[in-house]
């Protein structure tokens, strides 16, 4: 662990396939990978993706903004691929022309309180969009072939609907906080990704390689706030998921 997976064109693309569950066995491999932007993704990594790794579903977590500012990206073009948007920031109407890196959805700040900011960050995505997290989860459950599942690095948004989906399957904790943690290994990769885009680069240009890690505790502590709200199931059953799709989510990831 992690079982990285060489995308040409993309950073941080793993298979979460192997991570342990609490009560026994594996998480499915080929059933939900996770990665960075695809919107750079070259020819022969589609073909892998949709060849050997199975994908018929892309999940996107990025906002509208940042979609209107790159373009929808290959993935739409392919036979075969059902692309989800799911922008996990609540967001203003679209400007009808041009991308201000100073409307980007995460320079308002969480709307969750926390003193731990980066854990603020992540809980305001279930505050802000429970719609989204419920959509991406149901993405994941349903789809006919294997997912996979991104934002702009593959850190932030991504490894939390990842440890969400695999804390609804019965995954063992410290493997869901070291999935999470694994995305620091690739941060330089993924810091040249952003910062050839425009739209990132601003907000990159004083920022280090340690700002951008994740660490193990930022997710110990979003867990041990899950588990003071009643816990992983008890908050997506309030925001709609139901034992149907429990059941389907858990089919997918455990088989």
């Amino acid at each position: 662990m992690p079982t990285w997976i060489d995308l040409h064109g993309v950073a941080n693309a793993r298979d979460i396939g192997g991570i342990r569950l609490s009560g026994g066995g594996v998480v499915a491999e080929h059933a939900l990978l996770r990665s960075g932007n695809l919107q750079t993704i070259a020819d022969d990594a589609i073909a892998l993706l949709t060849g050997d790794l199975g994908v018929t579903d892309v999940v996107d977590l990025r906002s509208g903004v940042e979609v209107r500012g790159t373009g929808p990206g290959p993935m739409t073009r392919v036979d075969g691929v059902t692309v989800h948007h799911r922008s996990f920031f609540a967001e203003p109407d679209l400007l009808p022309e041009g991308i201000d890196a100073r409307t980007l959805p995460w320079r308002k700040g969480p709307t969750v309180k926390h003193e731990d900011p980066r854990t603020a960050v992540y809980l305001s995505y279930l505050q802000d969009r429970p719609d989204s997290i419920v959509g991406a989860l149901r993405d994941i459950a349903h789809a006919p072939g294997a997912s996979i599942v991104h934002c702009a690095a593959g850190k932030d948004r991504t490894g939390t609907i990842v440890a969400l989906a695999l804390l609804l399957v019965g995954a063992d904790r410290e493997q869901v906080i070291a999935d999470y943690a694994a995305s620091s290994e690739r941060v330089e990769e993924i810091l040249a990704g952003l910062r050839a885009d425009p739209i990132y680069r601003e907000g990159l240009e004083d920022s280090t390689p340690e700002a951008h890690l994740c660490r193990p505790e930022t997710m110990e502590r979003v867990i041990a706030m899950f588990d003071s709200l009643g816990g992983p199931a008890e908050i997506v059953a309030g925001m709609g998921w139901t034992p149907d799709d429990d059941e389907a989510l858990r089919a997918k990831l455990v088989g």
